[in-house]
């Protein structure tokens, strides 16, 4: 890897981290940053989330050989396009969005004059700003790199060597394709968990304190996936549309059968369904992906 200056764009939960994991894994590599919040910019510099924090973003990438958008999916475009006059032109540009397809456009048309290698580190938390990074976050997960036909190999490599860096495991996918199995892995879950979430508390019968004072395992779950950075959801949603509904429709279509056999007591078909599906569960423990911990680990922090 011949990447020596990263330039990070947003200092919240992935910026930061990206940030503190340099510092942590790759201590030769200077990293600038910039975030649009004078509160942000101030607290990121005091938990020294980059070298240096720049109050505008000019400033941040201007000797950068690396770009990384750390900012909401729905702001890139207008971003990149405001600072593409300072960005120099061996710079690689790249992002953390969860929503490929049209991320990759917005940055091919805001910067034509760069290497574009789009990445989505899956991984995060529930927590979000410059105090919810950690250096760690991306150890032993996946990056997925989306870059566009035509790309330069050495920028897809350098991009790579990256991330692999900061001890995640790469892969590199088709953008469209990376929408789909996001959409069915992380951006319909997260659809439902706000939907159950928003169900509960609109109930008129239960009340709100029972809500919270009774909540069992699988409700707590779903709370800490509702309570994900709302502006970057939204974002999400939005950007991949496409592939949401039709995973949407999918879904309903699944939901459909499952409250039919509920209706006609219909006890094979469920016992069926919850076999198949603890199966993947233990592939997903198997793979790494998740702790078989009692309470998910969670009785051990």
């Amino acid at each position: 890897m011949t990447i020596e200056r990263v330039a990070i764009i947003g200092l919240g939960l992935l910026g930061g981290s990206v940030g503190l994991a340099i510092a942590e894994y790759l201590p030769q590599v200077a990293t600038t940053g910039y975030d649009a919040s004078p509160e942000t910019r101030q607290r990121a510099a005091e938990r020294g989330l980059v070298g240096t924090v720049h109050d505008n973003a000019a400033d941040a990438v201007a000797d950068a050989d690396l770009v990384i958008f750390c900012v909401p999916v729905g702001a890139i475009a207008d971003v990149a396009r405001e600072m593409a006059a300072a960005i120099p032109a061996k710079a690689i540009i790249s992002d953390v969005g969860s929503s490929k397809a049209a991320v990759s456009q917005a940055l091919a048309e805001a910067l034509p004059n760069n290497a574009v290698v789009p990445a989505h580190p899956v991984a995060g938390t529930e927590r979000s700003g410059p105090d919810a990074g950690f250096p760690a976050l991306f150890r032993q997960r996946w990056c997925i790199l989306t870059p566009p036909e035509g790309t330069d190999p050495d920028a897809i490599a350098e991009v790579s060597a990256f991330w692999e860096a900061l001890g995640a495991k790469v892969e590199l996918m088709d953008a469209a394709h990376h929408d789909l199995v996001l959409a069915v892995t992380s951006h319909i879950p997260h659809l439902i968990a706000y939907t159950i979430v928003g169900t509960a508390s609109d109930l008129e019968d239960v009340t709100r304190s029972e809500v919270i004072k009774y909540s069992a395992g699988g409700f707590r779950d779903f709370t800490r996936i509702a309570a994900s950075d709302p502006t970057m959801w939204r974002d999400v949603f939005l950007t991949n549309r496409e592939a949401v509904l039709e995973m949407l429709g999918r879904f309903t279509e699944d939901l459909t059968a499952l409250q039919r056999a509920i209706r006609r007591e219909d006890g094979q078909a469920l016992f069926d369904l919850f076999t198949r599906t603890r199966a993947i569960r233990r592939s997903i423990i198997e793979q790494g992906q998740d702790d078989a911990r009692p309470d998910f680990g969670r009785g051990d922090h």
